[in-house]
């Protein structure tokens, strides 16, 4: 979760867990409207691991940091380390929620030390593929939100890095500065988001997400889920959600409705 910012003609609002509800906007467009045009549907997409695939092993790279942040500031072994990250993801969806609860870390400092620190850019180089696939999706019917649970700067970089930082309308994610994280799964976070991108009607929102627990609270929210489960990774016993795909290409059938009809026939 790097420092790197868009380029200052970005279409993209920026917009906290824990932010005022318009935000911050790069462009000053204001939440709910994007270009001038109102939207009927919204489309939110998760960022890590569905962006890019698990192959690229950013998650594993992340992995390694947390636990020598664990270490270092916790004085575990590197075991024990890996024991109470993995415990505090599962519990918490995210390893700082657990440390600024149980340790009172400072959470910008964690993110100086674990996602800004990550190499991201030896790893992630612009996918002309994901670009047409978002290309085709209908923009005048359709606003296309980012919904992570990295803090601002990383979601940033993951999307500049990509080439596709113009692609979207705003983003929600978890606000490492804020009194109170707020992440997904917690029906609040899916609150923000819909607040954030001024969206009220939940039958009108699309989301895709890797991480089964978050595919899950998406459907439960209301909203018309894809959980993106890669060959490579274990599916759920049982779905999570409305749709469980492989490849965001498939994102053209189950949603054609998101698409440009050229673009699906």
């Amino acid at each position: 979760m790097g420092h790197d910012r868009p380029a200052a003609d970005s279409e993209m609002t920026t917009t906290g867990a824990n932010s005022v509800s318009n935000g911050t906007s790069i462009n000053n467009s204001g939440n709910g409207v994007s270009n001038g045009k109102h939207h009927q549907k919204t489309f939110f997409l998760d960022i890590d691991n569905c962006l890019y695939p698990k192959s690229y092993r950013i998650h594993e790279m992340m992995g390694e940091l947390i636990d020598e942040y664990f270490q270092t500031h916790l004085s575990l072994s590197k075991q024990d380390a890996f024991t109470l990250h993995q415990r505090y993801y599962k519990d918490y969806g995210l390893a700082i929620e657990g440390l600024v609860r149980f340790h009172k870390v400072d959470p910008l400092e964690y993110n100086e030390k674990v996602d800004d620190a990550l190499a991201l850019d030896e790893v992630i180089k612009p996918d002309p593929k994901l670009r047409r696939l978002l290309g085709d999706i209908d923009r005048s019917q359709v606003k296309l939100w980012l919904f992570t649970n990295a803090y601002i700067t990383h979601g940033q970089r993951v999307v500049r890095l990509l080439g596709i930082e113009d692609c979207f309308d705003g983003i929600t994610y978890c606000d490492y500065g804020a009194e109170k994280l707020l992440c997904k799964p917690t029906r609040e976070m899916y609150d923000k988001a819909m607040l954030d991108s001024g969206t009220t009607d939940v039958s009108q929102c699309y989301f895709v997400d890797d991480n089964a627990l978050n595919a899950r609270a998406g459907t439960e929210y209301g909203w018309k889920c894809a959980h993106l489960v890669e060959l490579c990774v274990k599916a759920p016993e049982k779905p999570v959600s409305d749709f469980q795909i492989q490849s965001l290409e498939e994102l053209r059938q189950i949603f054609p409705e998101l698409f440009k009809q050229a673009s699906v026939a």
